[in-house]
């Protein structure tokens, strides 16, 4: 099996309400919290940008024109704006548009990753075969994860295709929030507001869901609480 794309494009999910991490987001998007000097979203836009992609799109809905003015300065960005919630199928959906014919990256803005010896990126892209995925997903070891209290979510099989949690207490790995997804996923997909959940499921049964697993740290940034101790960390392992 021999693999490997170029991949121009990515997408940045920033549209979220960031509840738990109130009262911080009344005023602030959660993407643009600063985590140990850096926005969240920067760090999303830094790891692409150093992967070469020149083609980028933030979709916005909580207080977007904090988000247009920050991304000002970044470039031309282009953004997809949601007067309704779209969720995170819905999301990409709605920015197909402008995202190419060609498999492209989605990054969540609400998560922080470290690369190991190779860029995520580039080993996704490396990992990447367009006549057996839809989807790959980089995916997170539980055990190494800061800020995650879940039971996992996928174990993944010799081939490197998924299965779900489903009924067994646990799981070895979640999901990190980074990916590559390819058009064609979203053919029949729901019209309007739906999980990407939908999408990896129907993947899944025909084999065309795959994982790669992360080999640098991952953090998760929940609440205010949570804060403190992500840049202690995250100043250790960057000094």
């Amino acid at each position: 099996m021999t693999g490997g794309a170029m991949i121009t494009h990515a997408m940045v999910l920033a549209a979220g309400l960031g509840l738990r991490m109130r009262p911080i987001t009344l005023t602030t998007p959660k993407p643009l919290v600063s985590v140990a000097g850096r926005t969240m979203l920067d760090r999303a836009l830094d790891h692409l940008g150093r992967a070469g992609i020149d083609n980028l799109v933030v979709n916005t809905h909580w207080l977007p024109d904090a988000i247009k003015e920050h991304l000002a300065g970044r470039g031309e960005v282009r953004l997809s704006h949601e007067d309704v919630l779209l969720e995170t199928g819905g999301g990409v959906a709605k920015a197909l548009p402008l995202l190419g014919h060609a498999p492209f990256f989605v990054a969540n803005s609400d998560i922080i990753w470290t690369d190991g010896a190779t860029p995520a990126l580039e080993r996704l892209a490396h990992a990447w075969v367009d006549a057996d995925m839809d989807a790959l997903l980089l995916l997170q070891p539980v055990k190494t994860a800061v800020g995650y209290d879940g039971k996992g979510d996928f174990f993944i099989n010799a081939n490197d295709t998924l299965r779900r949690r489903g009924e067994a207490d646990s799981a070895p790995l979640l999901f990190s929030g980074v990916q590559i997804l390819h058009p064609r996923l979203f053919e029949g997909a729901p019209e309007g507001k739906f999980s990407l959940n939908v999408l990896y499921d129907r993947a899944l049964a025909k084999g065309r869901l795959h994982g790669l697993v992360h080999d640098g740290n991952w953090y998760h940034v929940g609440t205010p609480e949570a804060l403190p101790r992500v840049e202690a960390l995250l100043r250790a392992e960057e000094r």
